[in-house]
C-alpha cells in the first residue's frame, strides 16, 4: 500500500512533536563552544568549521588568555596565529579570516560584535551559519536556524527538508519549526545526532522520536 503524502499541516505538528520530545530527552542544551561574551563565542565558531568543540575549547582555553579583544587579534601576525590554532585544521584560512574580522571589529565597530545578521555576515569569515550562531547563543536572537552536518543530517532523516544546501535547509526548517524554538533547536539535533541518530549506525530501536520518524527502522 503506497503510504498517503503528508500535507503541510501535518509535517509542522509530526515537527513540533519531535521537537517536544526532544526537549525532555535534552533538558537544558546549548552551545558546547566554550566562552565568556559575544566575541569569545564569534572567534570560537569561526575555529569551528571542521573541527570539533573538543578541539575548539582545547585551543581556546590559552588562545583567549593570550589575545583577548578584537584589537589583540588585529595586531597578531598571521604566522603566529596560525601557529596557535594549527589544530584546529584550515588554520590558514582561519587566521586570516579572524584576523580580517577583527580588524573591521575594531574598523567599523569600535572592538563590538555587531547584533544584526547584515553587520555580522559583513565580516571576514562569517557566514549565515556563525552569525546565527552568535546571534541566538551570544544575544538571544532567532534570526534564522542553525544547518550543521547533524542538522541537515536528522532533517534529512526526519523528512524535515529535501534539500542539499544549508540555506534551503534552513529555510525549510524555518517554516516548520516554532519560532521559539529556532535557537535550541540546532542543539538538540546535534545532541540526538551524536548519541542515537548517528551517521553509520542509528539506534532507531532506542530513539525517543523513532514513532514519528520517516526513516525508523526500528
Amino acid at each position: 500500500m503506497t503510504k498517503k503524502k503528508e500535507s503541510l499541516p501535518e509535517l509542522v505538528e509530526r515537527s513540533r512533536r519531535i521537537v517536544r520530545r526532544l526537549k525532555r530527552a535534552y533538558p537544558g542544551p546549548g552551545t558546547a563552544l566554550l566562552h565568556t561574551n559575544p566575541f569569545e563565542l564569534l572567534i570560537a565558531t569561526i575555529l569551528s568549521a571542521q573541527c570539533t568543540d573538543q578541539r575548539v575549547n582545547i585551543v581556546t582555553r590559552e588562545l583567549f588568555q593570550t589575545y583577548r579583544t578584537p584589537a589583540d587579534f588585529a595586531r597578531v601576525p598571521q604566522n603566529v596565529l596560525e601557529k596557535a590554532i594549527h589544530s584546529t585544521g584550515f588554520f590558514r584560512a582561519k587566521a586570516k579570516n579572524i584576523i580580517g574580522c577583527c580588524r573591521r571589529l575594531v574598523e567599523v565597530h569600535a572592538g563590538k560584535v555587531p547584533e544584526t545578521m547584515e553587520e555580522l555576515t559583513a565580516l571576514p569569515g562569517v557566514g549565515r551559519k556563525t552569525a546565527n550562531v552568535v546571534l541566538g547563543n551570544a544575544f538571544g536572537q532567532a534570526a534564522g536556524v542553525v544547518v550543521d552536518t547533524h542538522v541537515a543530517r536528522l532533517s534529512g532523516r526526519f523528512g524535515f527538508s529535501r534539500a542539499k544546501t544549508p540555506e534551503k535547509i534552513e529555510e525549510n526548517l524555518m517554516a516548520l519549526i516554532s519560532k521559539k524554538d529556532w535557537i535550541v533547536f540546532p542543539h538538540l539535533m546535534i545532541l540526538h545526532g551524536r548519541a542515537v541518530c548517528k551517521a553509520r549506525s542509528p539506534e532507531c530501536a532506542s530513539c525517543v522520536v523513532s514513532a514519528d520518524c520517516p526513516s525508523s527502522l526500528a
